[in-house]
Formats: structure tokens, C-alpha cells, sequence
């Protein structure tokens, strides 16, 4: 028998609503996630070993990015709740042999609700500056696998993607 899980941003009548946090507790939220952007030759050879192409470094203006798309996750996805983040770190790395560069974003917030569309936004975010700012150099790139990581905090608890150690989530 397979469960159903009520989708808690609609109401009975199916219509969007905000969910009711009136009543909840500020704990400790946290949530990492990762994405991958796929690079092809030319998008290798256009970039340093620092990330620096035509258009300056990259990976850290990506890294910039994400950090300010976390802070408007609220203005993006219509539902989602502004909250005060408390910390936010996004780490763009090009792993030239690979041919990708892996993005990783981890939100800390003291709140009553989670952070894990911040940490998703942010991922989203770096991931599109990586194109937009390599497209000159070819537009075969592909955004791929961003998904959430770990969470912790709140009501339901820490989750753990598959596959994932702890020394990953640094």
C-alpha cells in the first residue's frame, strides 16, 4: 500500500496557501545541497586552473551569486517563507579531468522553518552564472544532479541523501 502525504502548501480545496509557522519553535535549521555543472573541451580550455575565463574569475563570481539568490529565495519560489539566515557558504570547484565543476551550498538559520530551498536556490543560481558566464565559449553545457544533501532541524527531523559520508558535507 503506498502512502499519500498531503502536499502542505494547498489547501483542501487544492488551492496554494503559505503554510502556518505561527505556532512553531525557532531551532537550529541547516541544509546542504550540490549540483554539477557539465563542461565540454572548449569551456575547459577557456577556463585556468582557477576558475578565470575571458569574463574574470568564474567560480567565484558564481559563488557570489548563490550567496545572494540564498537571501532571495523568498522573492523566487512563491511559497517559501522569508527567514533571517544566519550563514551561508557556496564553493564553486572545477574538476578539469572530469570535465565539471561540482557547487556546493550549506545555509544556517536560527528560525521556524527550514532552509533547504535556500540551499537549493543557491546551487541553482552559481550553476546558471557558470553558464551565462561561459556560454561565449560554447553553450553544450549541461546543469545536472542538484539536489538536497542533509537537513537538520525542525520537526522532521536530519535527513541524509543516499550515498553521501560526512566528510562530504564540509
Amino acid at each position: 500500500m503506498t502512502r499519500r502525504f498531503r502536499l502542505t502548501h494547498l489547501d483542501d480545496d487544492g488551492r496554494p496557501t503559505m503554510v502556518d509557522v505561527s505556532e512553531k519553535d525557532r531551532t537550529l535549521r541547516r541544509a546542504e545541497a550540490e549540483g554539477w555543472v557539465l563542461l565540454d573541451e572548449a569551456v575547459c580550455a577557456s577556463l585556468d586552473s582557477e576558475g578565470t575565463g575571458r569574463k574574470g574569475n568564474v567560480l567565484r563570481v558564481a559563488e557570489l551569486a548563490g550567496i545572494m539568490a540564498v537571501k532571495r529565495t523568498p522573492d523566487l519560489i512563491p511559497l517559501c517563507h522569508g527567514i533571517r539566515i544566519d550563514s551561508v557558504s557556496v564553493a564553486c570547484d572545477l574538476l578539469r579531468e572530469e570535465r565539471r565543476i561540482r557547487i556546493r551550498c550549506s545555509v544556517t538559520a536560527r528560525d521556524v522553518t527550514g532552509v533547504e530551498m535556500e540551499a537549493l536556490t543557491g546551487v541553482s543560481v552559481a550553476a546558471l552564472t557558470v553558464y551565462d558566464m561561459c556560454k561565449a565559449a560554447s553553450k553544450a553545457m549541461t546543469i545536472e544532479g542538484v539536489r538536497l544533501v542533509m537537513k537538520s532541524g525542525g520537526k522532521s527531523g536530519t535527513y541524509r541523501a543516499a550515498g553521501v559520508d560526512d566528510h562530504e558535507n564540509s
